[in-house]
């Protein structure tokens, strides 16, 4: 081989060399320096509610701790599936990140027939925020003070107490159905579209009970305008210490309630994932946090992201039953 040409090969071949890591440095996998530039943080849900505002909240804390903008960004409808997908097909880069409830997660895979992405193939869990249990409320006038009571007079004349839920499909109605099937009763589901027309009908006596998110029932419960019942935590929740969960009424093992989480394209470098980990967990120990998880009912949680998997496990093993038993199918 001429010379020439041998040398020509050579100096290719360590130009080649050369520019190898620096083209490896530049893909997802190695996401040095994170975050270097704005993170979008995906709400599948529309901007004003709980929701909302607490995602805004760990975006502040996120940018705050990671010298970085996060920025919330609203994508609602089809029960979270359009966020949930937005960010399942998003690149993994650590620049798009998912702000979860259950539904996009963990329960639509179990009601929709046909979901845009599979969330445990497409997405990895990063931490669990907070949760926020479920309160079960009675018109002022209702016949029965306890949960005990409403069980009773629910058995005496199936189907004659009505239910309100914040929709077909919401955790409020599928926490009515689990109540029914622990409790083996039948209400009539009366479903709304969100939660103040079924305050407006509680407390115009047209519906006997509402099962919904706690934030807007505490302050009628405080004031004597409605009734509460139970709530349906694992625990008595700090809002309402003196009503009793589910449990406490005589329902073994029952509990339901909304969380949060963050989540993340799969094939995200663990950079990202630990970063935004340690920075939640962190902001979770502040008064500033328990003071705006206290003002919408919320808990706090945190944990490693191997505990949000095993909770999302645990979630659709438990609501699986109850919403094929229920039929609710979309």
């Amino acid at each position: 081989m001429d010379h020439r040409v041998s040398r020509r090969l050579a100096v290719g071949a360590a130009l080649c060399a050369l520019a190898a890591p620096a083209l490896l440095a530049s893909g997802p996998a190695a996401a040095q320096g994170w975050p270097n530039r704005p993170v979008t943080l995906i709400v599948p849900f529309p901007a004003g509610g709980n929701t909302d505002i607490l995602a805004r909240a760990v975006a502040a804390a996120l940018s705050d701790g990671l010298g970085k903008q996060f920025i919330a960004d609203n994508r609602a409808g089809a029960g979270g599936n359009i966020g949930g997908a937005a960010v399942a097909k998003a690149q993994p880069d650590g620049y798009t990140l998912l702000f979860s409830t259950p539904g996009p997660v963990a329960q639509n895979r179990l009601m929709y027939k046909s979901m845009p992405y599979d969330p445990d193939r497409d997405l990895v869990p990063i931490v669990l925020i907070a949760n926020s249990p479920l309160i079960v409320t009675a018109k002022k006038d209702a016949p029965f003070k306890t949960l005990a009571d409403l069980v009773a007079a629910a058995r005496a004349a199936p189907g004659k107490v009505n239910a309100g839920i914040p929709g077909q499909g919401t955790l409020g109605h599928i926490t009515s159905e689990l109540l029914q099937a622990s409790a083996k009763v039948q209400f009539t589901n009366v479903p709304y579209r969100g939660t103040s027309p079924i305050i407006t009908d509680l407390l115009g006596g047209q519906i006997d009970v509402a099962m919904d998110f706690m934030s807007s029932y505490v302050p009628l419960v405080q004031s004597g305008t409605i009734k509460a019942l139970a709530t349906t935590g694992a625990k008595r929740s700090a809002s309402l210490p003196d009503v009793p969960t589910v449990t406490e009424t005589g329902v073994a093992n029952f509990e339901a309630s909304a969380w949060y989480a963050l989540m993340a394209p799969a094939g995200t470098p663990s950079e990202v994932i630990e970063k935004t980990n340690r920075v939640v967990n962190a902001w979770l120990k502040t008064d500033k946090a328990k003071e705006v998880l206290a003002s919408m009912s919320m808990e706090p949680n945190g944990g490693t992201p191997e505990e949000l998997k095993a909770y999302i496990a645990s979630e659709v093993a438990k609501w699986g039953p109850v919403i094929k038993g229920a039929g609710i199918q979309f």
